[in-house]
């Protein structure tokens, strides 16, 4: 029975219906909350954490500002409407904070293949609807309570000032999240220095730690990925290649095909296949290298490497 027959056994024996709350465990660690401090996953939750921490303190100060402007601008309106519209705006931007924060984990700025960066148009058109929608509603409610009502003009009119308004923040959301994971990740690096040497394998109960010279690619497996050793171990973890490729790519891993991830180091020759796909040799394994992924082949011609 070969290699590839047995991983295929393993791997639908692990799909048994009695492995079906695992599941729920792999949805939380792709959102990133879920896991251990210095794990993917611990790594992404404070990710998200100081990225809707810093949100939540730089909106707030900008609505207290617009608040303080208007204060100037029209005192006869006093200070309970602006603190209600500026109010509302805040609560509900954070309350859909997790659609960019989604996105973003689906495509960050570097994902391959590109195209995938087109889920942040729909995403930042959710997100200002939202956000619109949301505080408008509020303001209703909070104005209703008091014995009022309050008028927001045609939806229609003012929607794409305030969809611009969000898109620039959308923007600067994505660009919170990759460089707090950025910061984050380099930090891990320098405190856990064990962890540019080794990577601990995790299936349920089971744990390997095994050395980063030792693995010589990746490669998806349905719901699991399988690490693939220079002994010729084959190992599976339940996860998310992207969650790998982000752990592991600022020590020397690249993502060479959609379903492969390959130890740079270790790549000992590249035969071109036609039409810009290369065949990628790691000792005695063969990997493929997609022409979709043209910074990898790049990066695996220069010399250093």
């Amino acid at each position: 029975m070969s290699e590839q027959q047995t991983s295929s056994r393993e791997i639908a024996a692990r799909e048994a219906p009695g492995d079906q709350p695992q599941a729920i465990g792999d949805i939380r660690q792709w959102l990133g909350i879920s896991g251990d401090v210095l794990g993917t996953t611990g790594r992404l939750k404070r990710t998200f954490v100081y990225s809707f921490t810093s949100t939540a303190i730089l909106v707030g100060v900008i609505n207290l500002l617009n608040i303080v402007s208007v204060r100037r601008d029209a005192p006869a309106i006093g200070l309970l409407p602006p603190v209600i519209w500026e109010g509302s705006s805040w609560v509900t931007l954070l309350c859909f904070f997790w659609v960019p924060w989604l996105a973003w984990r689906y495509a960050p700025p570097f994902v391959r293949p590109r195209v995938k960066l087109l889920i942040h148009i729909p995403a930042d058109l959710v997100f200002s609807l939202g956000h619109v929608l949301g505080f408008i509603g509020l303001r209703k409610l909070v104005y209703w309570l008091l014995g009022s009502h309050y008028l927001f003009g045609s939806f229609w009119t003012y929607f794409p000032y305030e969809f611009a308004k969000d898109s620039l923040g959308y923007v600067l959301f994505v660009a919170g999240f990759t460089l707090f994971d950025h910061l984050l990740r380099q930090q891990t690096l320098i405190e856990t220095p064990g962890q540019t040497l080794t990577f601990d394998i995790r299936d349920g109960a089971r744990f390997t730690r095994v050395r980063l010279d030792e693995l010589l690619a990746i490669a998806s497996a349905g719901n699991y990925v399988e690490f693939v050793l220079r002994d010729g171990r084959r190992l599976l973890m339940r996860s998310p290649l992207t969650a790998l490729e982000t752990e592991l790519s600022p020590r020397g891993f690249l993502r060479t095909h959609r379903s492969w991830l390959v130890n740079a180091k270790q790549v000992t020759a590249l035969k071109p296949e036609g039409s810009g796909d290369y065949s990628i040799e790691l000792g005695s394994l063969s990997v493929p290298l997609s022409r979709r992924f043209p910074d990898a082949l790049e990066r695996l011609k220069k010399p250093a490497i």
